[in-house]
């Protein structure tokens, strides 16, 4: 495992970090989110740099240098934190600006696309209100400073108390 401080954060760059402090909450519509409507912030549009959301939530997977792994529709990476039990996610507030959960509207669904087993998603409540993606009963999350599709800055990482990876299509963290 990998284990690197949280500076690098920071290297984002001070307005991007601060403006995604300073953005609204995990569970406040969001029209830059993964959302297929209002239900949550994935890549929240108070983090000026994300890229735009897919029209609807679909799972995929890419090959990348870690091998292949789990994305959004987009191309966009999502992680699991280690940290997170009992499919019940352990991360908001700062750690939720840092690491937006990957969430879906009310009763929407997410899809399983190209090399993701349907079997494998669902969705948890989330703290504070929403519903989050989970694939394996793992809550899924992008990372804020990922900034183009396929990147995966937040490879192991130690955050908010705990590890952060990218997942295998069989759902287990890539711990590379």
């Amino acid at each position: 495992m990998r284990s690197r401080p949280f500076l690098p954060v920071l290297a984002v760059g001070a307005s991007a970090v601060l403006l995604a402090a300073c953005g609204g909450s995990s569970s406040g519509a969001s029209s830059g989110g993964a959302s297929s409507s209002g239900g949550g912030s994935s890549y929240g549009s108070s983090r000026a740099a994300a890229p735009a959301a897919p029209a609807k939530l679909d799972l995929t997977t890419e090959k990348s240098k870690l091998g292949t792994l789990l994305t959004d529709g987009a191309k966009r990476t999502v992680y699991l934190f280690e940290k997170d039990a009992h499919g019940r996610s352990a991360c908001a507030g700062a750690c939720a600006n840092i690491w937006p959960p990957l969430t879906v509207a009310g009763g929407s669904k997410p899809m399983a696309g190209k090399g993701v087993s349907a079997q494998l998603l669902g969705t948890t409540a989330r703290p504070g209100g929403g519903r989050q993606v989970t694939y394996a009963g793992h809550p899924l999350y992008y990372y804020a400073a990922d900034q183009h599709p396929g990147e995966t800055a937040g490879q192991g990482l130690d955050q908010f108390g705990a590890e952060w990876y990218v997942l295998a299509p069989k759902g287990t963290a890539i711990d590379s």
